[in-house]
């Protein structure tokens, strides 16, 4: 079998990860934007992959670009352009940065086979100067009475905080879902314990979905960004931590209502953070009967 590092390549100053073709394992969510009827109804080609699965296409790349030190001070910021659907190919496209940078933030993007953008953004480790693409973006309010689906919600909210422990099992049935499977994942990693994807560090960090009323609004949610960020990383299976966060931003665009959230996974015994996340959470005004006359 080959080794998911292998198909990594350099051209012209870029890094390309291999073409990866992931599968919706979501298309039996009846009420999702995963299933196929649900997805053409608001507008979509058909049921889409989240976009928090091609997180996890940039850990071999980084790690090939910066060693282990990303998943201990490294980033992942993306915002979500086009959304695929089963078994599409993509593949991770990084810029390579100077040699020897040790505190460095490069331009990432993820592809199709026909050039078309899914997700663009920035890959860094350390401290970079620059703000990363998610959080250079301006963070737009929206007035409380414009709000319908996401009425109640309010910037600077708190979110219900939640212990999070990962064992080794839960760890491994979510490798299902995405591409890469990194040794470090299952059990050989420098930092004794297995450690999170991406992906599966977005799943613990991603509070407050429960606040919202889907039986009153009938809302389609979909992502449409996301960055994480290894403060102290890596998060680890086994080791216990709380998930803590606020809400960020609230606001109404001509097709949706969305709200940002900023958490962090903080050990439970020391209060240390670990990592944080900014993310996108958008509703699809056309899936909702409080915009069924519109």
């Amino acid at each position: 079998m080959m080794n998911i590092m292998d198909d990594i390549t350099i051209k012209e100053g870029w890094m390309y990860g291999g073409w990866r073709a992931p599968e919706n394992l979501w298309r039996g969510m009846t009420t999702s934007i995963h299933d196929d009827s649900v997805a053409k109804k608001v507008g979509m080609r058909g049921g889409t992959i989240p976009g928090t699965i091609h997180l996890s296409l940039f850990a071999p790349v980084a790690l090939k670009m910066f060693g282990d030190r990303w998943f201990e001070k490294g980033s992942l910021s993306l915002y979500y352009t086009f959304a695929t659907t089963d078994k599409e190919e993509v593949r991770a496209v990084v810029k390579m940065p100077p040699e020897g940078a040790q505190d460095i933030q490069v331009e990432a993007r993820i592809e199709m086979r026909d050039g078309k953008v899914v997700a663009t953004g920035t890959l860094a480790l350390g401290e970079p100067e620059d703000l990363s693409y998610i959080r250079a973006l301006e963070l737009k309010n929206s007035k409380p009475e414009d709000l319908r689906i996401l009425s109640g919600f309010k910037v600077g909210d708190d979110l219900i905080s939640q212990g999070v422990l990962v064992t080794q099992d839960v760890a491994d049935k979510g490798l299902k879902a995405i591409t890469d499977h990194l040794d470090y994942y299952k059990g050989e990693s420098p930092w004794g314990n297995s450690i999170l994807s991406p992906t599966a560090m977005f799943g613990v960090m991603s509070l407050g979905s429960n606040t919202l009323d889907t039986a009153r609004s009938n809302a389609v949610p979909f992502y449409g960004a996301t960055e994480v960020k290894n403060i102290a990383g890596p998060a680890m299976v086994g080791i216990p931590y709380i998930a803590t966060g606020k809400i960020a931003c609230v606001g109404v665009s001509r097709k949706t209502e969305y709200y940002w959230i900023d958490t962090f996974l903080e050990e439970k015994e020391t209060g240390k953070k670990i990592a944080s996340m900014r993310h996108l959470n958008r509703f699809m005004k056309a899936g909702s009967s409080l915009y069924e006359n519109q």
